[in-house]
């Protein structure tokens, strides 16, 4: 059985602190210091997810306080200034939410948070309903698999698939989450394959690979 981490559903905290839309500006920033975390999905009733409150939308009441705007200032950071006079998570809040799927890849949820610059998502259903929330910390998580669970998953999974009969047996050493590959096989075509399937293995974090084909001058 594959054992990859290689959904969100895998890594995603489930238990969740969230707030809805009526819950005030300062029980918002207890929360946040209380759990420990940057940013609060807002929910509906039903529980589905319908924007997200982060440090970045409570902070502009702060900025705003004891400052007098000029023109240009309110066009350009209009958003910002209604927020500052924001007291409810409905006002605060960032809509529509940025959220992902539990069966969403890894790979997809970073990219997600690189592009939206985000440190945190909510994971909901089909429906939008909350079923937990994936960090930046999270994602990473991946790369604390042990070395030899990383060598087996390489083994059965892509040197076995790749190449059932080689020349030489084929070495598979992980270390520190570098593979590295060594022995002869047939099919030199499918030798940069390889490569790139290990390094695509959830927790590889780099690769070495020395295999070489049968009847190559390559030592």
């Amino acid at each position: 059985m594959d054992s990859s981490p290689h959904q969100v559903s895998d890594v995603m905290t489930r238990a969740v602190v969230a707030v809805g839309r009526k819950t005030l500006f300062k029980d918002i920033v207890e929360r946040m210091e209380q759990w420990k975390v940057s940013a609060l999905p807002v929910l509906e009733g039903d529980g589905r997810v319908i924007g997200v409150v982060s440090e970045a939308d409570l902070l502009p009441k702060e900025e705003f306080r004891d400052s007098d705007p000029d023109r240009f200032t309110q066009l350009r950071r209009l958003p910002d200034l209604a927020k500052a006079g924001a007291v409810s998570a409905e006002e605060l809040m960032s809509t529509p939410a940025v959220t992902v799927h539990g069966d969403a890849t890894l790979a997809e949820a970073a990219r997600i948070m690189a592009l939206r610059h985000v440190k945190r998502l909510p994971v909901v259903n089909a429906e939008g309903v909350l079923e937990g929330v994936v960090s930046r910390g999270d994602l990473l998580k991946v790369f604390l698999r042990p070395d030899n669970d990383l060598a087996d998953e390489i083994r059965r999974d892509i040197v076995d698939v790749l190449f059932p009969a080689p020349v030489e047996p084929v070495h598979i050493i992980v270390s520190d989450g570098v593979a590295t590959l060594t022995g002869r096989v047939g099919d030199a075509a499918r030798i940069p394959l390889a490569a790139r399937l290990v390094q695509g293995v959830e927790g590889v974090v780099g690769v070495d690979c020395r295999l070489t084909a049968a009847g190559s001058d390559a030592g």
